[in-house]
């Protein structure tokens, strides 16, 4: 019996030191495992801390690049609006890139030559769905609005696709600022431009255009700010008139009450029988285009300025080459003259001012007025006495010619105006083969007594 106890006892003994040596073990365990779940804690806020971190400067570079990329957005809408806004602008002021390739028919040599760096080169196609023209350039394209296309017919009545334009008979009659375009041809017609506010400008295209009129203007721009005659690219265009009023102002195959600029990269051939050809009460520039005018009167006349930046220009006028009341500025293109068939008259004249910067001028008449202003040396040559007209007139600068041209009425001076003249060039001119002596040019004026020596 007290070997049972003495057993039980014992059991009972190892089972605590058994117990505790486990329990000891679970708590190591504890320990440990909490030791691991601290550290997992304090590596998982670590984590979340720099996640958080890394989420806010994420955040905050998502949002400066959504920011920047809006900016962008902007810049670039607002960019395009401005291009657009220019590019309408500058096609209703002038433009652009030009393309004078067109020479005047009666000038040759490097003078010519040389101006060919002019003018659109856009290709303009005509639409009559929606009176549009769409110019295409690059990547852009715009697309011009026509107020209204109107087709002059072949005699008959014209017919209009548009607004602003009113007809009565043949006389077809702008009312408002806005772009128009013309084709066909009128018989004792009339376009007129009133738009009966002196703040609207109005552009004219001429597309194949053939007008007469025997008893007015074939164009008369009567009220508008400003008009625009633009022969169309590749276009050919005639415009001519019978009309003489003495003692009145509007004369002249074109004639306006108001300032007239001409431009385009197509061509117009103004016909004037008894009066001027173009005729302007304020001014008339010149911006591009190749016109060919041939008049009774002056060629060109204005009564406050005449200014030439571009295109090629050739006048046969009777009383004046080209005339201003006013001043004269002649800044670019190619321009031969002929005119002044009396003692009086000259082929190129300026009441006042008169400009050079720039260009080919090539002028023949009984007397030419010289610049005021010139950026080189101009030249002079005084034949001595009238020669016929019809005569072959060529001018040679450095043993280079310059032009060749025939002048329709008598002539005694011819003035040659080209940025190639520099002090000390030499300069010799011919006329039907007859060559003078070689000049040598120096800074400022240079006129030339001229004395034939014989035949080259």
């Amino acid at each position: 019996m007290k070997y049972s106890r003495l057993l039980a006892a014992a059991a009972a003994i190892t089972m605590i030191f058994s117990g505790y040596s486990c329990g000891k073990d679970d708590l190591k365990t504890s320990e440990v495992n909490d030791s691991i779940v601290t550290d997992n804690a304090e590596t998982t806020t670590e984590k979340n801390t720099k996640k958080s971190d890394t989420s806010d400067t994420d955040k905050k570079e998502s949002e400066k690049a959504s920011t920047t990329k809006s900016e962008e957005k902007t810049d670039k809408k607002t960019t395009t609006t401005t291009a657009k806004a220019g590019e309408k602008k500058s096609d209703t002021t002038t433009t652009a890139k030009k393309d004078n390739s067109a020479k005047p028919q009666s000038t040759t040599g490097s003078g010519s030559a040389n101006n060919n760096n002019n003018n659109n080169n856009n290709n303009n196609n005509n639409t009559s769905q929606g009176g549009s023209e769409s110019v295409s350039g690059g990547s852009a394209e715009e697309v011009k609005e026509y107020a209204a296309e109107i087709d002059l017919g072949s005699g008959g009545t014209p017919k209009v696709k548009g607004s602003n334009v009113t007809v009565n008979g043949s006389v077809v009659t702008i009312t408002a600022g806005g772009d128009y375009i013309f084709t066909g041809g009128l018989t004792d017609g009339q376009i007129r431009v009133n738009t009966g506010t002196s703040e609207d400008k109005v552009t004219v295209v001429l597309n194949g255009v053939n007008i007469t009129n025997s008893s007015a203007p074939a164009i008369f721009i009567e009220e508008a700010k400003r008009c625009t005659i633009k022969p169309k690219e590749g276009s050919v265009n005639f415009i001519s008139s019978d009309v003489e009023k003495k003692g009145v102002q509007d004369t002249g195959a074109i004639f306006s009450n108001d300032t007239i600029r001409l431009k385009g990269n197509g061509e117009l051939n103004v016909t004037a029988t008894a009066s001027h050809g173009i005729n302007s009460d304020d001014d008339v520039i010149i911006e591009s285009g190749t016109y060919n005018i041939d008049s009774r009167k002056s060629g060109i006349i204005a009564n406050d300025d005449i200014t030439i930046n571009d295109g090629n220009i050739t006048v046969k006028g009777g009383t004046n080459g080209i005339k201003s009341k006013g001043t004269l500025n002649i800044n670019g293109g190619s321009t031969v003259l002929s005119g002044g068939t009396k003692e009086e008259k000259s082929s190129i004249y300026a009441a006042s001012s008169f400009s050079y910067t720039g260009g080919y001028v090539y002028a023949a008449g009984s007397k030419v007025s010289v610049p005021t202003y010139c950026e080189v040396p101009y030249i002079v040559a005084d034949l001595g006495e009238n020669c016929d007209g019809g005569s072959t007139v060529e001018c040679f600068l450095n043993s280079q010619k310059m032009v060749s041209f025939q002048p329709h009425n008598s002539f005694r001076c011819v003035l040659m105006l080209a940025p190639e003249v520099s002090s000390g060039s030499s300069f010799r001119i011919s006329v039907n083969s007859m060559f003078s002596d070689s000049f040598d040019v120096s800074d400022g004026g240079n006129q030339f007594s001229v004395k034939f020596t014989g035949i080259e």
